[in-house]
């Protein structure tokens, strides 16, 4: 009977080291000629995107033989590139039994089935071809980009910024149950068009986003000016306006619907249709509180401004490379 293969998970912590401690129970594949897998994780920020992947594999390296593992892989959530600008999922040095695998190239859907069926084929591929070269796996070029950023934006978690607006959220709600009530915003909303309330919608969200961005300094600027730079800024900033624009939606949908139901309770038609000498009836209730929902997002946004940034700042990829290279400063210093 072989012995057990020792493999070390070297994983950045929160989302990739949750998903690589629900891969201890890994095993070899059914007719595998090799002993058990026993597998070690170390959750560690190995890599930065201000450096090549070679100086991610050294580190590996250097954790495998720290730990004495047979072989490691490392998992990242930050994307890859190889030289060519082009996206990879993984690159392997089978001589020296090192990976790493990037999360957000496996598009975010289902991500621990990929993650756990990707780490499987590569322990797999080193422990039977250990004398191979190094292999680089590439994304398509037509889907890498928006693979790569849908696994960004999840990976980010966007629904979870909702909690973490919380006093944003009440000073919407304050706002929102105030203007409810109020004759000159039924007027307002009786007479705006359709296409009136779905502009003052795009606009509210935006004004938030724009302002949880400035607020919170969310903006990546490149570090230099080279091509790889700016498209890793550009990814950044597109994976945070993305994630904060969700989360905001998600937000503003809530308030939409409370901000209804505090209508259909408190309001009635026939009292405000005499108080606007109009006829008015229960669908105008949804029309004012869409209204009111798009005005109260405006004036919750002064809110955010009081929260944590802890909240916010998870939600800007920039924001978790910062406090990655930090960590590795201070491991260095």
């Amino acid at each position: 009977m072989k012995k057990p293969l020792h493999i070390g998970l070297v994983a950045d912590p929160a989302s990739p080291t949750k998903n690589a401690r629900r891969m201890i129970d890994l095993a070899p594949p059914d007719g595998e000629d090799s002993g058990a897998w026993d597998i070690e994780v170390v959750s560690e920020s190995f890599t930065t995107g201000f450096e090549d992947i070679g100086t991610a594999l050294e580190r590996l390296q250097d954790q495998s033989r720290q730990h004495e593992w047979d072989l490691v892989i490392g998992l990242t959530e930050l994307p890859l590139r190889d030289d060519d600008g082009r996206y990879l999922l993984a690159e392997t040095d089978p001589q020296r039994r090192t990976a790493v695998l990037s999360l957000p190239a496996l598009g975010g859907l289902r991500i621990h089935t990929r993650a756990r069926h990707a780490v499987s084929e590569l322990v797999s591929g080193m422990a039977e071809h250990p004398l191979q070269n190094g292999q680089r796996v590439q994304l398509p070029r037509l889907s890498a980009r928006s693979r790569v950023l849908l696994g960004m934006v999840l990976a980010n978690r966007p629904w979870l910024l909702v909690p973490g607006l919380k006093s944003a959220l009440v000073a919407a709600l304050a706002t929102g149950a105030i203007a409810t009530v109020d004759s000159t915003i039924w007027l307002l909303a009786g007479s705006l068009s359709w296409w009136h309330l779905a502009i003052a919608t795009i606009v509210s969200i935006a004004l938030v986003v724009g302002w949880l961005v400035i607020d919170g300094q969310l903006w990546d600027r490149p570090e230099s000016n080279s091509a790889d730079a700016r498209e890793r800024s550009r990814l950044y900033n597109t994976s945070t306006l993305v994630t904060l624009t969700i989360g905001v939606l998600i937000c503003y949908l809530a308030l939409y619907v409370i901000n209804l139901a505090w209508a259909l309770f408190v309001l009635d038609p026939a009292v405000m249709g005499g108080s606007l000498q109009e006829s008015l009836g229960y669908g105008d209730l949804f029309v004012l509180s869409w209204f009111v929902a798009s005005a109260a997002t405006v004036g919750g946004a002064l809110g955010s401004g009081l929260e944590s940034d802890e909240a916010i700042r998870a939600a800007a990829y920039s924001k978790r490379e910062e406090e990655r290279r930090n960590h590795l400063a201070r491991e260095r210093a």
